[in-house]
């Protein structure tokens, strides 16, 4: 209750008050936002042109939602935007393959992208190493390294500071065909069987239990 008050108290005018839950749940047209927010920029605001865009693109609202939105950017007097999309969700849509995003996820991408142009580099980066293990062309090693270093991404540069240390071994790595996969899932199993005893069985039983499960 003390918090209402507080907040009805704070507000600075009567569109303040609108906050909360409610105003802020999710809704079909959100991931649709940002295109309709870039059309808008560019001058394009009939409401029919901009629905038989976005209907291709996947959207499956109502046409009235769509069209309270385009209202609201019209009549408010403060900017009605897209929310912007969680680091999280912007970290995950770069780190996967482009061909997997959907055509929504897409569109929010290039969004955030065109707003926040800094992020160009490092998907560019990020995308051109992850091709390197898929293709196995561990030979690019050296020029995507190259390239990293002719950008202002410190974080970035301490990364590759660390492959160029195991240069060799990260170069073999992404070439071979051969990887530590399945050593790698024998000891996750290992881990498994220890974390069910709760820590408190000693060596003896965790050995019989390996050999068991094997």
């Amino acid at each position: 209750m003390t918090r209402t008050v507080k907040q009805l108290a704070d507000a600075a005018n009567p569109e303040a008050l609108f906050t909360g839950q409610w105003w802020n749940r999710p809704s079909v047209l959100d991931d649709y936002k940002p295109y309709l927010d870039d059309r808008w920029s560019e001058s394009c605001t009939n409401a029919w042109k901009l629905w038989e865009e976005i209907v291709p693109l996947g959207y499956k609202g109502s046409y009235q939602r769509f069209r309270a939105y385009l209202h609201d950017k019209r009549t408010s007097p403060w900017p009605v935007t897209a929310r912007p999309p969680s680091p999280r969700a912007v970290a995950g849509w770069i780190l996967r393959h482009p061909e997997t995003l959907t055509e929504s996820e897409q569109i929010q991408l290039k969004a955030v992208r065109t707003h926040c142009p800094e992020l160009n580099a490092p998907t560019h980066h990020v995308r051109s190493f992850a091709a390197m293990p898929t293709e196995r062309q561990g030979e690019r090693l050296p020029e995507w390294l190259d390239a990293l270093r002719q950008d202002d991404l410190p974080s970035l540069h301490t990364r590759a500071a660390g492959i160029d240390r195991d240069r060799d071994a990260v170069i073999a790595g992404l070439t071979l065909p051969w990887n530590s996969g399945v050593v790698e899932g024998h000891v996750n199993r290992i881990k498994m069987l220890k974390r069910q005893m709760f820590g408190r069985a000693g060596f003896q039983l965790l050995r019989k239990r390996i050999l068991l499960a094997g």
